[in-house]
């Protein structure tokens, strides 16, 4: 039955992503989230803080392509470092 599901499309041939923890940084809360691209990984990172009492996010994605997952985790979280460095609240 496995074999029927593979050769109709029903079942998925990608793995699924692994988890990611979220880290706090300077006010900012950091969640990696690199993005699956055919086998290489997209650098990508959600940043989230309270700004006047509202919660607000900022979506970062990066066209650096990594074929490691962990990789890609660990190179979202110092892009979206830098980026809380050089912009601050004013990235929102």
């Amino acid at each position: 039955m496995s074999f029927l599901k593979r050769l109709f499309g029903g079942g998925s041939a990608e793995a699924p992503t692994p988890e990611v923890e979220s880290l706090e940084y300077e006010g900012f809360t950091i969640t990696p989230t690199p993005i699956n691209e055919g086998g290489q990984y997209r650098v990508s990172a959600r940043i989230e803080a309270i700004v006047d009492g509202e919660p607000k996010t900022h979506d970062l994605i990066r066209a650096d392509v990594i074929r490691d997952f962990g990789e890609a985790s660990e190179m979202s979280v110092r892009k979206a470092k830098q980026l809380i460095d050089q912009m601050g609240k004013a990235l929102f």
